[in-house]
């Protein structure tokens, strides 16, 4: 169905893709594999139409295919779910289905009964005149994926689209995506999770340093080669944390405590946010009377699907919102209504959950980003000290990994995941770090990244840093938490053991069930 013969892609003097040759048959769920930066986003938007490539050629059906843009890559069949949502809360799910596939007078139930066939083929039900700011994550990611199926595409291009669904949401978004490949479809999917490939992947490609490494077209059978041609060394030496999570491990006993965490946790509480209430601008209750205390050297890990309080809650620890009701104790100090900054002061550091929005200025460079969060920095005669923080910027991307041209380059321009252990290098290396909140650092990281972000919160632990771990990955807080609660509608509904005898239990809370 389509087919890439010596692709090739640069920005500047960036090779993102070079010399690439991929074959993507009809009905068939090929996986894309590879460390963050390794090209996968860049030949996505190639097939897509956002980006033109400068050397090689592809084919559409036997058809030369050059999509000039997206319109150009709709029009041909070719369509894409990107990673992050590209819908308009205040609209409908009908009207959000219109926008850009509808001319003059709009029929809406038209649109309605089309949604219904399409719930019926593929299981995707959806309420179409349901408001889309009212309707869970994974309703949202449905609506994400009807808007492509409506096309009937004859390509698919999903990326990373489970980051923010439920176990029960991810099983079924999987068996819709067989059920798409069983009509005909080409489905490509970019994944990190290790436990999809085994799920659904007919073959796989390995992407590294803008090549394809590997492919296989036994990918349940090769998973332990597929990893070891993305991060050059083999599985079996991974942490056994991480195996849990990344669903290689399911099965395995409840684990053991890691050996460099304390044994015995000193008894005075680091963090207390206790009897936290925050309504947002319309009154409605977004946190309701949360209560949370972590010692030092103790990870809590704090599930939830997303849009169930976990942004309000970062807010306030991080200074951005006063809580209505309720205080913020760190080391014995009330921080309630204070300012960022006697926040950073105190020794909090803070991983948001959306670096772009309030983690970050993607226009600037990474040096003035990894200098955002310092009270004091360099300076002399009032004049910032640029050659000292470059040295800094320059012994910090080394220390956490972040892959980039040089540390004068624009935020923007990194992969998302040297966005990501940036923001967390940054914030693990405030003075006097007492606290992290964590907001989930690992999204959109490569196998040997999240094995690299694990180690450095296990490490802040040891340290005696109290760590607030918020994730919707269940797996990942099971694998590095003490202890799980679970966050629904604003109220903490459940305390369980981090514990993979749990994983079902704290589903089921994560769902709204308290039975």
């Amino acid at each position: 169905m389509l087919a890439l013969r010596g692709v090739g892609k640069r920005f500047g003097a960036f090779a993102a893709l070079t010399d690439v040759d991929l074959e993507i048959r009809g009905g068939e769920v090929h996986c894309l594999l590879g460390e963050n930066g390794a090209g996968k986003s860049t030949l996505c938007n190639l097939l897509f139409g956002i980006h033109v490539p400068d050397a090689g050629e592809i084919r559409l059906d036997g058809a030369a295919y050059v999509p000039r843009g997206p319109r150009d890559a709709l029009a041909a069949g070719v369509a894409m779910v990107h990673q992050h949502f590209s819908l308009i809360d205040d609209m409908s799910v009908v009207d959000n289905l219109l926008l850009g596939q509808a001319r003059g007078m709009v029929n809406r139930k038209a649109y309605a009964a089309r949604l219904g066939e399409l719930a019926d083929r593929y299981g995707l039900a959806l309420a179409p005149f349901a408001r889309v700011g009212d309707i869970s994550i994974g309703e949202r990611q449905r609506v994400e994926i009807v808007k492509c199926l409506m096309r009937e595409p004859r390509v698919l291009i999903l990326d990373e689209p489970t980051a923010v669904l439920l176990p029960d949401e991810i099983r079924s978004l999987l068996a819709v995506v067989r059920r798409v490949a069983a009509q005909g479809c080409a489905v490509i999917l970019v994944t990190h999770k290790l436990a999809e490939i085994r799920t659904v992947a007919d073959r796989v490609s390995v992407l590294r340093q803008g090549r394809i490494a590997a492919t296989s077209d036994a990918p349940a059978d090769d998973i332990g080669a597929l990893v070891r041609a993305m991060i050059q060394r083999p599985m079996e030496g991974l942490d056994p944390a991480m195996m849990v999570t990344l669903g290689m491990a399911q099965d395995a006993a409840p684990r053991a405590p890691a050996p460099h965490r304390r044994a015995t946790l000193p008894p005075r509480d680091m963090l207390q946010l206790d009897g936290i209430t925050v309504r947002d601008a319309d009154g409605a209750i977004r946190l309701d009377t949360l209560t949370v205390t972590v010692r030092p050297g103790e990870i809590v890990g704090i599930a939830g699907v997303e849009g169930n309080g976990q942004s309000e809650l970062g807010a306030v620890l991080a200074g951005l919102a006063v809580p209505d009701e309720g205080r913020v104790v760190v080391d014995g100090a009330d921080l309630t209504g204070r300012r960022p900054q006697a926040f950073t002061a105190a020794g909090v550091g803070i991983v948001p959950e959306d670096r772009h929005l309030v983690g970050a200025i993607v226009d600037m460079s990474l040096t003035e980003n990894l200098f955002l969060d310092r009270a004091r920095v360099p300076t002399r005669f009032g004049l910032l000290r640029r050659g000292e923080m470059r040295k800094t910027a320059l012994a910090m991307m080394a220390q956490f990994d972040v892959r980039a041209a040089g540390p004068d380059v624009a935020f923007g321009s990194l992969s998302g995941g040297n966005q990501q252990k940036a923001v967390l290098g940054r914030e693990l290396t405030t003075p006097g770090l007492k606290v992290l909140l964590a907001a989930q650092p690992t999204r959109g990281l490569d196998v040997g990244a999240v094995e690299a972000v694990y180690g450095l919160i296990r490490d802040a632990c040891a340290r005696g840093v109290a760590v607030l771990l918020i994730s919707s990955e269940l797996d990942e807080i099971i694998a590095v938490a003490d202890r799980v609660l679970v966050l629904y509608r604003g109220r903490i509904v459940g305390e369980r053991p981090a514990d993979p005898a749990e994983r079902e239990r704290i589903g089921a809370l994560m769902a709204g069930q308290s039975t």
